[in-house]
Formats: C-alpha cells, structure tokens, sequence
C-alpha cells in the first residue's frame, strides 16, 4: 500500500532480513542518505555571491521529459550527474520466505523560491531589517519522500511521489517587508516490480519519472528545476528476503547481476558490513540506489559533527576554511539559507575535542614487525626508493613482463573491488607505470583506451590504479625487464653513418 508522502518524515517500519533476524531499519541509513540528498546543495564559502553556488543542483535530477528531451533523447547510463526525466533501479532479490515483502523509500528536494520583498511588496535582492539581520533573495529546497510497501506476489506497485505547489508569507520585524516562498506542483510516479528469475531469485525494478510537463521546453534550466526531482534516490528494505549486491554477487549471481541495468543511479547494499565477508556474495537486508556511486555499506564517518554538504572535500580543511570567513562573509552566508547559518554555529562553537577528532582516525591496525620486501629497506627507512623507477619497472602477469606503454584489459576483483572499478570490467587499457606501496604490494597505473580524456590524464597524472592479479596482459605487450635488459647501443659513430 502506498503510505503517502511527508515532508522529511515518513512511518518507520522495522525490517527482518531472510532468516527473521532484526536488520537495519532506514533509520540507519538516514546520515548517509542525507549526504546524498543534500550534497552540493550549498557549498563553501556558502555564499549566495560565490560562483559555486550559482550551479547547483547537479545529482539526481529528473527533469519533465519535453524539456530534457527538447533536442535529443537522453542517453541512459549509471551516471547520476547527467539531467534526465526518470531514474532506474535494478538489483537481485534473494528470497527465503513465501511471504516476502519489499519496501522502498522515494527521496528528493522540491524547489523553494524565497523571495524577499519590501515594506512595499516590491520584489528586491536583499533587504536589511530593523535589528540588523539581512534577508537575501534565494533558492532554497523542500525534502519530500514517499513509501511503498509491496508483497512480492503482487508483481508490481505504482505510488504517486509528486508534491503540490505551494505560497506561504512570513513578515519580517517592525513591518520592514517580508519573505514569500513558493513552490510549483512537482508530478511524479515510483513504480515497483518483481520479475522472478528462479526458485528463490527475483530482479526488482524500481523506476521513478517525472510526469509533469513545462510551459516552454526551451526555457533555461533554472526555471525547468521548479518542476523537477532533485537528488533522487531510493531507500529499499526486504522483509523474508536479502538483496544481493552488484558489486560481489558471488560466482553463482554474476551473469544475473550484469543482466541488471541501472539507468542515472547505482544500488549499493545498505546498514553495516558483516564482520566476515560471505563465501557466496555479500547480502543485505537494505539497499540505498544512489545518484551519486557508493561502495556497499557506505558510512559517514564517525568523526564527523554535521554535513558540510561537500562530501569530495575532507571535513577537517572546510571546517578550517569556514573559521577563517570574515565576519563580512559570515554575514552574508547567515543570510543565504538556514543550513549555511547552521553550519557556521556549528564551526563557531565546535569543542576543541571535537575538531581534534577531525584530524584522522586509524580504522585498522597491522603488525608492526612486519617484514620489508626482500632486498629492500623498509619504506621509512633512508635509500627505501633507491632503483625504483615506476616509468621503466616491470611486474610480471601471468607470465608476461608489463610495464609502462604496455596494453591490458582490465578485470578487478570482485569482492573488495572499488565500485568505478568495477564499471571498467573488460575495457582495454594502456600501462603508465607500475608503482610500489609501502606495504610491499604493486599497482599498476593505467589510463583507459577509449576515454576520450586519457591523453590528459596522462599528462596531468590522474591515473586509475589496478593490482597486477586484476589485469589482462594482451598480445605483444611483454616489454623487457630493466633489471636484466642489456645496455642500449650507443649508436653507430659519424665514421659509420
């Protein structure tokens, strides 16, 4: 049954996984499902005058399809940071009871328009109140979500997930203006399905679209986002059952896993990781489809005090930065949108305890007696780097010598593979140089042959990085050792040109 939609807030319902043992609920998901629905909303120095918060909304936005299609169809791919008009999930549901259920959780910003109007009802940038507060003109977001609770024998399930337009007005002290907010109808649909594929083996669909339909395709972007879904993702939960990840389905699910396809988002198991990794492909009761790829299992760090809404930057540094913003600055950042103003009492009055914790974390230690690598000093000790050279180094795979210029395909592990990896499964891919870490192992750096950008990243040295057991060598790629190789010819003399 469709259970409505909230603003923020939906019923919680507990989750048993496959074999009646509580599981995580959504509630334990929630940190790093708001990183996702709020990342990039507002970003350092959290000013509206900062270029960077004149771009936003760049994650999961479903536009209505005549505008994003006013040209050309979109091209589907995992890629949530490309516009498109509807979201796809597919994942493997592994099922133990004849009972099973599914439940799943729409999630999305609606756009606000604050408007800031004088004494007048004039329409103006920024107005200065009585107590010296500044109100700015500013686009703001509304959380919304929906739920679905489907019995796999029903097949499929449809729920509205649209929200209505709305005005509200909100006078400012001494009857020096005021701020109108508003919202236009946002029209969408979640639909869910389950296609059995075996005994106990299902592949559930999930695809939301935007429905609605603009009064001008060509208009600018700016004002197509009034209508649109903004940081769409979906929470999933089983109850009788395990979702089966993608990313380490185990060697019986691997042809099922490829077979699903994702279209502007990635699923990626949810709650916490088990304490020992399964033999047979890693489950969970819950699931989190992101815009934004994740690993299984994705975690906020502890450490961490509150969103900064930029989660490619490291806590410790924005935190930093946001200290060192003139009073001038904060002023403006205050006046900008409520969640900058809680950020900056949250770095004003941060413990020292608790920023000192922002500095790192040791999540795992090895032993300290570890052993270098034969015939080289350990890595802090002096000469440690003495005769490596990863643009000439070779390692040696499956048989064949590879190093730098030479051409591989790519197969990463699955289990523990980093999921991008895991997106290059099968590309060809040309060696820049072969590197070794402090613990004794080796990578080989690589840039992928028809990225259209592999000649910059070369130059520039952004690499993606590969352990030798997770490539192919190809054909003629066996390149000599330098630890063996002769000394090159000098040349002929200018008495033998």
């Amino acid at each position: 049954m469709a259970e409505g939609l909230v603003d923020g807030r939906a019923p919680r319902t507990a989750l048993a996984d496959g074999f009646d043992r509580p599981a995580p609920t959504f509630e334990q998901m929630s940190a790093v499902a708001d990183a996702v629905l709020y990342e990039g909303y507002l970003l350092y120095p959290y000013r509206r005058s900062s270029p960077k918060n004149r771009a936003r909304w760049q994650f999961g936005v479903l536009f209505p399809r005549d505008w994003v299609e006013a040209d050309d169809p979109v091209n589907p791919g995992v890629s949530g940071s490309a516009d498109s008009w509807y979201q796809q999930t597919e994942c493997l549901l592994r099922v133990r009871r004849p009972d099973a259920t599914v439940r799943l959780r729409v999630r999305y910003l609606q756009l606000q328009h604050k408007q800031v109007e004088d004494a007048e009802r004039r329409p103006v940038e920024s107005l200065t109140c009585d107590d010296g507060t500044v109100q700015l003109t500013f686009e703001e977001a509304v959380p919304r979500e929906a739920d679905l609770l489907v019995p796999l024998a029903e097949g499929v399930r449809t729920v509205r997930v649209g929200a209505p337009a709305g005005t509200g007005g909100e006078p400012l002290p001494s009857g020096g203006g005021r701020v109108v907010r508003r919202r236009e109808e946002v029209r969408a649909s979640t639909t869910l399905e389950a296609e059995r594929l075996g005994a106990d083996l299902f592949r559930i669909r999930v695809r939301t679209a935007n429905e609605g339909r603009t009064a001008d395709p060509r208009a600018p972007r700016d004002q197509a986002l009034r209508q649109a879904l903004i940081a769409t993702h979906t929470l999933l939960g089983a109850e009788g059952a395990e979702f089966v990840s993608l990313i380490d389905p185990g060697p019986a699910l691997q042809e099922a896993a490829r077979n699903c396809h994702n279209d502007f988002t990635f699923p990626v198991l949810g709650g916490p990781p088990p304490a020992v990794a399964p033999e047979d492909g890693s489950v969970s009761a819950l699931m989190l489809s992101s815009p934004i790829i994740l690993p299984d299992h994705p975690q906020v760090a502890p450490e961490s005090p509150g969103d900064l809404h930029d989660a490619g930057e490291i806590d410790e540094i924005l935190t930093l930065r946001t200290m060192l913003l003139t009073d001038e600055e904060k002023r403006e950042a205050r006046a900008t949108d409520a969640r900058a103003a809680e950020i900056l009492d949250r770095v004003d009055t941060m413990p020292p305890e608790v920023f000192g914790r922002l500095h790192g974390a040791i999540r795992s230690l090895g032993p300290a007696d570890r052993p270098a690598p034969a015939g080289r000093p350990a890595w802090w000790q002096e000469g440690a780097d003495d005769g490596l050279s990863p643009a000439t180094d070779t390692v040696l795979v499956d048989g064949v010598r590879v190093g730098g210029g030479a051409r591989v395909r790519l197969r990463p592990r699955g289990r523990g593979a980093d999921a991008q990896d895991m997106f290059l499964v099968g590309r060809t891919a040309t060696v820049a140089a072969v590197f070794h870490d402090v613990d004794g192992s080796t990578h080989l750096a690589v840039t992928v042959d028809d990225d259209p950008a592999a000649e910059l990243h070369g130059w520039y040295g952004r690499f993606h990085y590969f352990r030798p057991d997770e490539v192919e060598p190809l054909g003629g790629t066996d390149v000599p050792d330098p630890a063996t190789a002769a000394e090159p010819s000098p040349g002929p003399s200018p008495s033998e040109a």
